[in-house]
């Protein structure tokens, strides 16, 4: 278009310039000069009307676009501030309890080792206790045994049997059970004998048979002397017995109260432990929630940032958009007010018969009779180059410049100048071609890339949420098997006390059997074992010849049966205290095999939580760090996408247009060349015939 405005012009510019009259051979070509100086105005309003449609066009979708995105990333940083501020709050809320729990826990930790070291200790006082009790038991029982036996024996003289039948070493026996016991007992029998008993008791030690050959006193009726140390014995007896019951009763005390005291302890350590699992629980979802909370902090503010960019870049683009708008509206309006002036100018009646005069043969005699047409055409071209002066248009400047005579060079001037602007346009917009193209392949292949991160990313946090839980799972089995273990183990002592109490009570009472069995076969084998009779003759004084006297003294027939069944009864109770401290060898060795493959057990499940609950740390880091690299990719790729969207609205056309708008430029630099060419001297003619 522009090369036949250009062609238009050049005939205007030739035909008066040749100094004579144009003949005109047709009545239709009278006016063809200024007429296609009316039309190429009329194009050019076209063309003004058109390009301020276009430019409409473009202002409103700007203008759509700008009010938009305004409105969207106003809301997004409102939103954004009120989210920063909420997650602040919460952040510091977080930590507090973080540093609550921390503290609480600390607190339980401590609570559960002092309540251990009492329960500790309770165990280590009540287990000295109990072999102290057992230690007692034994000695009392067998200081029992030993003085009823002696009482035994006694007994037979103080109940009216022949004392005579007594050995004196069954009294030396009896002597000196009784001088060990109150040997053994001192502490114990301290004010209970009198020291009249006392010093009886002392006679006695010293020389028992003596002690029963002296007679009575002639204040005293006949009561065998034996009889003053069965009552000893007897009250000895009873203060072994009471005590024993006292130690039993206070041993029985005593177990209630430790049993109580460890129920107690255990208890409160299990309920420590539980308000510990479940503090350290809380703790860690706190912990995960605020680490959660700093990543979104920072991803907001990341954010918040890039929309408060964004609308900066918005704002200043769209107030330029705006102002350009408006100079581009008022320039246009002007540029079209006088394009509209000088077409009234030319296409008035006056200037119709003015130009028909001037241009019709019969009427051309010399060339001063055109001087009223050239005033006007100079007046036109006067008020063309004013108006394209003001508003630097080059079109309005070529018009003018082609309505005046003498204008070639600066004619010329401009038409370089058009073509040397054209050319780089043309370069500018293939850099600017070149530049989106390689811009964007950039962004697709930076986009291709941080897809597949972001995958991978994808992938790593499913895995690392896949670890996490069959390590909690893990840990929690764990702890089951050692509670389940250490209430196992807890019972297997409870058994093994019961059953060494038992075993306690068996071997006392087998020995308890032994010795009384064993006092009884002493006592039935020194009377059946003896070589001589047990009756002393005493040697008759002179006198008449006594009466005839007793039938040899024999055995009793069935004492050989009962001493061999008290010995069988011995033997087994022998045997049975055998097996019982065998049985409980072997249980207490297989309680403490027990005890320490489950402490061995406990102390392993122990070690593999303390690692698995490293693994799941490091796992729980690993995983905020690449849900963070996650968010960090995510804003990432939302980047290149706004990126991409202002490359399609700077590039779209561009690209689509481009061939095209080659084509029309390079169309109109050859059209300026040539009307170049054409004002330098080259025949109009011929340049017509070639277009």
């Amino acid at each position: 278009m522009i090369k036949t405005l250009l062609l238009s012009a050049a005939a205007v510019a030739i035909g008066p310039a040749s100094g004579s009259v144009a003949v005109v051979t047709a009545d239709g070509d009278k006016n063809r000069p200024v007429t296609k100086v009316i039309t190429l105005l009329k194009d050019m309003q076209k063309q003004l009307q058109k390009e301020a449609d276009e430019d409409e066009a473009i202002y409103d979708k700007m203008a759509c676009w700008c009010q938009t995105n305004d409105r969207e990333k106003t809301e997004a940083i409102k939103t954004a501030e009120v989210r920063i501020d909420g997650l602040t709050t919460k952040i510091e809320e977080l930590t507090a309890g973080s540093a609550r729990l921390n503290t609480e826990i600390k607190n339980l930790e401590k609570e559960i080792a002092e309540n251990q070291d009492s329960l500790d200790k309770a165990t280590a006082i009540r287990e000295k206790q109990l072999a102290e009790f057992n230690a007692e038991e034994k000695d009392l029982l067998e200081s029992i045994s030993a003085l009823k036996a002696a009482i035994t024996m006694l007994s037979k003289h103080n109940g009216g049997t022949g004392f005579l039948q007594i050995r004196n070493t069954r009294l030396m026996g009896v002597a000196a059970t009784l001088q060990n016991e109150m040997t053994k007992h001192s502490s114990l029998l301290q004010g209970v004998l009198t020291h009249a008993e006392r010093r009886t008791a002392d006679s006695f030690i010293k020389a028992p048979a003596d002690y029963f050959d002296a007679a009575p006193t002639f204040k005293q009726s006949y009561a065998p002397q034996s009889g003053e140390i069965f009552g000893i014995l007897r009250q000895m007896l009873e203060t072994f017995e009471s005590n024993l019951s006292a130690s039993q009763k206070e041993e029985l005390a005593n177990q209630q109260a430790y049993g109580e005291l460890k129920a107690a302890k255990e208890d409160e350590i299990k309920a420590g432990q539980a308000q510990i699992d479940s503090k350290t629980g809380e703790l860690a979802d706190t912990d995960e929630k605020n680490a959660q909370a700093k990543v979104d902090v920072d991803d907001t503010k990341a954010s918040l940032s890039a929309d408060e960019q964004f609308l900066s870049m918005l704002k200043e683009k769209c107030s330029m958009a705006d102002k350009e708008w408006e100079e581009r509206q008022k320039t246009r309006q002007l540029e079209m007010e006088a394009v509209s002036q000088a077409l009234a100018v030319l296409s008035g009646d006056d200037a119709h018969d003015l130009f028909t005069r001037t241009f019709n043969p019969s009427f051309l005699q010399r060339s001063s009779s055109s001087s009223s047409s050239s005033d006007r055409r100079s007046a036109a071209s006067a008020l063309l180059a004013r108006v394209a002066e003001r508003l630097h248009s080059p079109r309005l400047a070529t018009l003018a410049y082609n309505l005046k005579l003498d204008a070639f060079t600066r004619v010329k001037k401009a038409i370089d100048d058009m073509v040397t602007q054209l050319l780089k346009e043309q370069e500018d917009e293939v850099k600017h071609k070149d530049f989106c193209t390689g811009e964007f392949n950039t962004n697709q292949l930076q986009t291709e890339k941080k897809e597949r991160t972001k995958e991978d990313l994808l992938a790593s946090i499913e895995d690392l949420e896949m670890t996490i839980d069959e390590l909690a799972k893990a840990i929690d089995e764990l702890n089951a098997e050692i509670a389940e273990m250490q209430v196992q183990l807890k019972r297997a002592g409870e058994d093994r006390e019961k059953e060494n109490a038992e075993f306690q009570t068996t071997v006392a009472d087998q020995r308890e059997t032994q010795k009384l069995l064993k006092t009884a076969l002493q006592v039935l084998g020194d009377f059946y074992n003896k070589k001589t009779a047990s009756l002393l003759q005493r040697q008759e004084p002179a006198g008449p010849p006594p009466p005839a006297g007793f039938e040899t003294y024999k055995n009793n027939a069935g004492s050989g049966g009962v001493i061999q069944l008290i010995q069988q009864i011995i033997s087994d109770a022998k045997a049975m205290e055998a097996e019982a401290i065998r049985s409980e060898e072997d249980a207490q060795k297989a309680y403490e095999d027990f005890v320490k493959e489950t402490n061995a057990s406990i102390e392993a499940k122990s070690k593999d939580i303390v690692e698995k609950s490293e693994v799941k740390a490091r796992a729980e880091g690993d995983l905020v760090e690449t849900k963070e690299a996650k968010e960090a990719v995510i804003l990432e790729l939302e980047q290149l996408s706004n990126y991409n969207a202002q490359l399609h609205q700077s590039c779209d056309f561009v690209l689509k247009n481009f061939e095209l708008r080659q084509t029309a430029r390079d169309e109109e630099v050859e059209a300026l060349r040539q009307a170049k060419a054409i004002l330098s001297g080259a025949k109009f003619e011929e340049f017509l015939q070639k277009v």
